[in-house]
């Protein structure tokens, strides 16, 4: 009986090493290490996920050395996502934390910024009517005095084309082209 019982505990911690080493195998896919050091998750290649993504990597990797740099001066901040972005929960507290204001300011330097090539992949896909409304609206600021206006691209969003916000023209066509992006054009009087 005492042989039957060795047997099965060394048949089952066989098992069991077994299923360990396969939960913990290694599928090739690089390893992400969080701000604290360890390692947690995989990194997707891109902003969509796509591959290629070395402006994102350095990009998460700047954030991460800022979320250290936070955690090192008091704030409990949490590893960025997989784009790069850190909740830190309700801004308004945050604003009016001491601790958080002296480690924001300690740790300025190492915030990066959002690459350009990145924000778009962080903005919301637009519907076809969105789209269409953005459109509109460019054409409307087009024919009614800011013929520098720049055309929305075919995601609906716009190219970083400067244009003249301060001219009479253009203060014209924004009142007239407001309705179109739901803008009121006179807010009228306020309540209470």
């Amino acid at each position: 009986m005492r042989t039957t019982n060795r047997v099965l505990m060394a048949a089952a911690a066989s098992a069991m090493a077994l299923a360990l080493a396969a939960c913990g195998s290694d599928d090739g896919g690089a390893k992400v290490p969080t701000a604290g050091g360890s390692s947690t998750s995989k990194a997707s290649g891109s902003a969509d996920g796509s591959g290629g993504g070395g402006e994102l990597a350095a990009y998460i990797d700047g954030k991460r050395a800022f979320v250290k740099c936070l955690r090192e001066n008091g704030i409990d901040a949490p590893d960025p996502d997989a784009k790069g972005q850190i909740d830190l929960g309700d801004n308004a507290a945050l604003k009016k934390n001491p601790t958080y204001l002296k480690a924001s300011q300690e740790c300025a330097a190492l915030n990066p910024p959002v690459p350009e090539s990145l924000e778009k992949s962080f903005q919301p896909k637009l519907t076809p009517e969105q789209i269409k409304i953005r459109l509109d609206y460019a054409e409307c600021m087009q024919k009614n005095g800011a013929p520098d206006f720049p055309e929305p691209g075919p995601d609906g969003y716009g190219s970083d084309t400067e244009w003249d916000q301060t001219s009479a023209g253009a203060k014209r066509a924004t009142r007239t082209c407001a309705p179109i992006i739901g803008d009121p054009v006179d807010p009228g009087p306020g309540k209470g």
